[in-house]
Order: C-alpha cells, then structure tokens, then sequence
C-alpha cells in the first residue's frame, strides 16, 4: 500500500516553475457564490483536454448512474485562537493544525516570544504552554484542560490567507455534510453542493460515499524547492472505514466510476489502494502525488482551481497532464473564471 506515512514516492526530476501561472488578482474569489450550487463548472476531458462549460447544478450531466462520488466529511473548527502571553498579556496568535490528545495539538504561533516554555492565557481565561518547537513557526502546545467544548466560544474560522473579506456567515465555509470536526481548512470542492443537488443525483443512480481528511495548511503552501520531488509533504490523518470500502469495491465490481470530491478524498482513496479496490484504513497518509503517479482507484475529480506550485496543482496534473491543465487554467482566466477556495470547479474525467 503506497503513502501510508512513508513519505512521498520515486519520481523523475520535475521544475517547480513547471507548475506555475499568472492569476489576476480580480480573478480570486473573495466571497462564495449564492446560492452554493450555481458556480461554474469546466468539464474537461483528461484524455483529450477538450472543454466544456456548465454550472456546477447541472454536473448530474456528468455523471451516470452506478457512479459514485466520495465526499470527504470533515469540519473545519475554529482553529484561530487569540492568545495573551504571561506573565506581561503581549498579544499572540495560535492556529491549530492536528490534535495529539486531549490535552495537546500542534499549532502555528503567530507573534513573538511563542517559544518552549511560554505560558499563555486564551479568551476564557484557560491557560496552556508552548512545549516544543517543531520548526518554523510550527509548536506543540498543552492546554491546561480539554479545548473542545469551548472552541466554538473562543476561536475564530480561519480562511486562506488570500481571502481578505470577512465572512458572514461561516457555514459557507463548511461542505452541507461536514460531521468530523478536525480541519484548519475547508475541502473546498465539496462547497458546491446542496442537499437538493445531492438528493437529485441520488435520484438519478449516483451513489454518495464519505471518507474522512482532516485538512492542514499545507493546502496552501507553495513548493519552494527548485525540483518539485524534493518537497516534503506534511502528513495529514485520514480514515477510510470498512463500510465505505465495501461501497466502493462494489461500486466499481458493478463497472462505476470512483469519483473523488476534492484532492483530500484522492488522497484517502489513494492511500487505501488495495489489489483491485481499496481497504479500510485510519491513520497518517504523507501521499505526495505528483506527475508520474499511477492512480489506482480514482477514475473522475471534482476539483476547485488551484494555487501555482502547489501539491494540489501538482496533484490534478498528475491526474489530466500537466500541460492540459494549465491550458484549461488559462481557459478559465480568458473565460472570467473565479479561482481558489470560494471559486468556480472543474470536473475531469
């Protein structure tokens, strides 16, 4: 099984600068459309890189029944968490990434003096402790108590940092089947749909599976070595249970397709590779997925347009060929497209 926290793969050399594209800056959407189900949507052929435009409540036109779309059903928490540190009450910053216990979560610091050993104080008036530095601005912190009960009271929804326009209303960054609490980022594919739109498709013989990603910053971090390869894929906990497994080993026994809802369940789905199907799985996955790759399960993606030499445009070249989909990218800035987490989709099969 390939992925399963032993780092990335073998792959030849590649530039990073091969990813890259000029985006306007008007074309990055700064606030999600309304209602949910009305962005656009680009359908691209990966075989031949023809396109085509729809909108995304009409993707059912995509789609045929036996199909099955696997959603990643995690929740994004209100991971940013004003801090005052003591003794003195300096301001200070945490933004929470993976929970090791109760107790503990690796975090982002943001501000000074949040080194090993610094007390601080959150909103409530709980305290915790800086434990460990774990490179860059990435720490282990201890809260003096369990943080769970009050995060909704004292923390705030973080978004990427290219979104500079206040959230009204913070379900919009949550998919309408959100359930595992556990994300410092939305899967954002996942955004587009309804409970209508998903209903409709169940009416139309396309099945719904839900796999668990819980996502982590380095949704958004660009490759900064010079050979894409070298990069180092920070692990992010994912769960693939033995009922879904089942749903989709039959899925694709009976001749469906595996569509995957987002990189976060290509991820999964991949890092569950088993034989001919997948396999139940819980655990880290470090799947660093990059042209070169050989999917396994996957067969058709939902996906969002992605950030330059990211591991997320790598990802969605790995799987329709890199200079097919930045002509698709091109495509969609000459068609005013919006770009990025509360943008328009594509749907590549």
């Amino acid at each position: 099984m390939l992925g399963l926290g032993v780092g990335m793969l073998h792959y030849p050399r590649m530039k990073t600068a091969d990813f890259d594209y000029t985006l306007p800056p008007e074309r990055i959407a700064q606030r999600p459309i309304e209602p949910r189900d009305h962005a656009r949507l680009l359908v691209m052929d990966r075989a031949t890189g023809a396109l085509a435009h729809e909108r995304f409540d009409n993707i059912g036109v995509c789609l045929r029944p036996g199909d099955l779309l696997v959603v990643n059903h995690t929740r994004v928490i209100p991971a940013r968490l004003p801090v005052r540190k003591l003794p003195g009450g300096g301001k200070g910053e945490l933004l929470l990434l993976n929970r090791r216990d109760d107790h503990t979560w690796e975090a982002l610091a943001g501000g000074k003096g949040l080194l090993p050993g610094r007390r601080f104080a959150l909103a409530d008036g709980r305290e915790g402790e800086v434990t460990e530095d774990l490179g860059g601005p990435r720490r282990l912190v201890r809260f003096d108590s369990p943080l769970d009960a009050a995060l909704d009271a004292i923390g705030q929804t973080p978004l990427p940092p290219y979104i500079h326009e206040p959230l009204a209303d913070p379900n919009r960054y949550q998919t309408v089947y959100a359930q595992q609490a556990g994300s410092a980022a939305a899967p954002t594919a996942g955004l587009h749909f309804t409970p209508e739109l998903l209903a409709a498709l169940q009416l139309q013989g396309v099945g719904l599976a839900k796999v668990t990603l819980h996502v982590g910053l380095d949704t958004f971090a660009p490759v900064t070595e010079d050979d894409a390869a070298e990069h180092v894929i920070h692990s992010e906990w994912c769960q693939l249970t033995a009922e879904t497994a089942a749903q989709i080993n039959a899925a694709r026994a009976a001749g469906g397709r595996i569509i995957a809802v987002g990189t976060t369940s290509v991820r999964t789905l991949e890092s569950a590779a088993a034989g001919s199907g997948v396999a139940a799985f819980e655990g880290p996955t470090r799947l660093y997925i990059l042209p070169g790759y050989e999917f396994k399960v996957v067969d058709a993606l939902i996906t969002n347009f992605h950030l330059p030499r990211s591991t997320l445009l790598m990802l969605v070249s790995a799987f329709a060929d890199r200079e097919r989909i930045l002509a698709a990218y091109q495509a969609a800035i000459d068609e005013g497209y919006r770009f990025y987490s509360f943008g328009d989709a594509m749907f590549i099969a």
